[in-house]
Order: C-alpha cells, then sequence, then structure tokens
C-alpha cells in the first residue's frame, strides 16, 4: 500500500513502536525533544490506511509539540503518542481499556522522559486508565482530583489568537458581525462557535459529523458540508478539525482573508505558509494558537499558580500571536517562520525562562 502521507525527517531523541500485548494495536510513542525538560504531548487514537500512515502522524505530531511547547514558554519538551486503528475497526470497551493499559506500558517505558494527555479520539477517563500503568500522566477526571478536560483552556487560547487576528486582518477585535468559518465541531471548535455565536459572530459551520447540525441551528449559524467550507467567504476561516486540510488547492480557492484555528498541522505542506502570503491571507500558526490546554495541563500538574493565574497566561497566547505578526512584517517572513523563529530562541535559552507568554 502507498503511503497517503510521507514519513518526515526522522529528528527525534527516541520513538517506540510495539504491537499493544493486550490489544494487539499499533502503538507509537514518539519523543522528539526533552532539550525544556519532560515531553507533553497527547495520545491520539485514530484510524490509518497503515501503521506507517501512524507513525508518520507520531512523529509530525510530536514535532509539532515541541514548537508549540517552546513558544509557550513551558518548561517541557515535544512528544506525542498514537495508538493506530486498522480501517474499519471498531472497539468495544474491553479492547478500548486493553490499549489504552498497552499505551500505559510505552510511556513508562520512557522512564518520565514524556509524559502523554488526552487528544482526538481520547478522553480522561481513557487517561485514568493509563494512570494504571505509569505515573506519567495529565489531565485525568476531575472527579479524581485531576485536572479534567483541557478543550476549555483550548478554546480561551484560540479565542483570544482570533481576537489578535481579527485586529491585523480587518483592523478591530471586535467580533460582532464578522463572518467567521469553524470547520469542526468537537471539543474545542464547539465551544468557539458557542462563544462567538454569543458575541454576535456572523457563523458559518461544518463537521464531518451530520449529527453536528442541530448544533449549528442552536446557534443560529449557517451549515455547510465539509468539502465547501473554504469557498465561504469569510474574514476568518478557523481550522478545528483534523490535519492537512489546507492543501495547494483549498489555499487557491480559500475565500477568507484569515486562517486562525485549533488543528494542529493544518497546512498539508510547509510551503502552504508561503502560498497563503501570496494570496494576501493572513495565517495565524496552529502551534501558538492551540497551545492554551498544554499551557494549562503542564501548569497545573506543577502547580505553577493558581487556577486563575494559568487561565490567564493562557489569555496571553493572544499577545504571543501579536508578536509572531510583528516579528513576521519587520523581517519580511511569514508567520509561521517567525513563529519557529520565536521557538527556536527558547530552546537555545533552555529550560528555566518561560517568558514568552
Amino acid at each position: 500500500m502507498t503511503n497517503a502521507l510521507p514519513l518526515p525527517d526522522f529528528t527525534h531523541e527516541r520513538v517506540e513502536v510495539m504491537t499493544g500485548r493486550r490489544s494487539g494495536l499499533f502503538i507509537a510513542v514518539a519523543l522528539h525533544s526533552s532539550v525544556l525538560g519532560s515531553a507533553l504531548g497527547g495520545a491520539r487514537l485514530w484510524t490509518y490506511p497503515s501503521w506507517t500512515d501512524a507513525l508518520g502522524d507520531a512523529l509530525r505530531l510530536s514535532a509539532a509539540m515541541t514548537l508549540k511547547n517552546a513558544a509557550a514558554g513551558l518548561d517541557a519538551g515535544g512528544g506525542k503518542s498514537v495508538i493506530g486503528l486498522p480501517e474499519g475497526t471498531v472497539l468495544d470497551a474491553d479492547r478500548r481499556r486493553a490499549a489504552f493499559l498497552d499505551l500505559g506500558d510505552a510511556v513508562e517505558s520512557l522512564g518520565g522522559l514524556y509524559r502523554t494527555a488526552e487528544d482526538v479520539g481520547s478522553t480522561t477517563d481513557d487517561m485514568l486508565v493509563v494512570s494504571e500503568r505509569t505515573a506519567h500522566v495529565v489531565g485525568l477526571p476531575d472527579t479524581v482530583g485531576g485536572s479534567g478536560e483541557p478543550a476549555g483552556p483550548t478554546s480561551l487560547g484560540v479565542y483570544a489568537s482570533l481576537v489578535a487576528t481579527l485586529e491585523r486582518a480587518v483592523g478591530t477585535s471586535d467580533v460582532s458581525g464578522r463572518r467567521v468559518t469553524i470547520a469542526g465541531l468537537g471539543q474545542v471548535g464547539s465551544r468557539l462557535a458557542e462563544r462567538l455565536a454569543s458575541e454576535g459572530a456572523t457563523l458559518t459551520v461544518t463537521d464531518v459529523n451530520p449529527a453536528k447540525r442541530a448544533l449549528a441551528a442552536e446557534l443560529g449559524a449557517a451549515w455547510v458540508e465539509p468539502s465547501e467550507a473554504h469557498l465561504v467567504p469569510a474574514d476568518v476561516f478557523v481550522p478545528a478539525g483534523i490535519g492537512g486540510v489546507l492543501t495547494d488547492a483549498v489555499i487557491d480557492a480559500l475565500d477568507a482573508r484569515a486562517v486562525c484555528g485549533p488543528a494542529n498541522n493544518p497546512l498539508a505542506e510547509r510551503s502552504g505558509a508561503e502560498r497563503l502570503a501570496r494570496r494576501g491571507i493572513l495565517y495565524a500558526p496552529d502551534f501558538v494558537v492551540n497551545a492554551g490546554g498544554v499551557i494549562y495541563l503542564d501548569l497545573v500538574a506543577k502547580q505553577r499558580g493558581t487556577l486563575e493565574q494559568i487561565m490567564g497566561r493562557v489569555a496571553d497566547i493572544g499577545d504571543t500571536v501579536r508578536r509572531v505578526f510583528d516579528e513576521a512584517e519587520s523581517r519580511g517572513v511569514t508567520p509561521l517562520a517567525a513563529a519557529e523563529g520565536l521557538a527556536a530562541e527558547r530552546l537555545a535559552v533552555g529550560a528555566g525562562d518561560g517568558a514568552l507568554v
């Protein structure tokens, strides 16, 4: 089978690949960097055409976590784990539990260099299962004293980023009457849609799950099919689902003044950043925009500040986005290159300075 996505260059410190002894499923734990401390990144449960696609996703996502955690000013490296489901696989409760016990063993094998958390396809309850096999897990359910679901902090950071993006793209931070298209109504996208609707934004939404049309109706938002979302005229296009949606063809047809969303790796190719710039479309880099959840999880786990202080740190992501735009303009580069530069500065300084956010 030909890989849907080629494997990226290997720049990782360590990668563990296994077949879960209980579940029989493919599991990869990718540690990209521990320069800033124990790596932090979620566990993705997803369906892939082949195990190499699952591995490639782990490698790409873990590298993105290094950038995200560095740009967020955290003393945390980058890592990610993936449980790959063969196409057509449906997990019953027993096999799902087995999969996350297997993941716990894989995380434990890294001896604390990597901490996992919930991500696409996984939940805080799944992390409770992981915790039976390793202590290196964050974001346990609040019912057992954990920090709970991080989607709220993530959506707060995305909102702050969107406001900063509107300021630069249309000259105002007022979302009332602004046209926003949200592609993906999961935990984060739904929360963002609800807040924007309450503040008077003109919303268009979509999701691969047609049941999400009920939320669109509740919010008074227009609904379009996923394949048409980028064609809707918008001030801001918000990719909030899976990565790779901004292909060359989509960018060329995109009818938006800016892109700002929580989806990891939304650019199908890194060159998409230049392609957006050539079209005059402002791009807020995903690993800056969506860092609210990881900031929350890391700082709560390390007990660095009160909840109010930590959420204030999340809200300050908007200022980081402004700094990225300023750097991009002053250096004559794309916002992606500017954000990568900020992350590189942090990595060069090393742990102990969390000053970027």
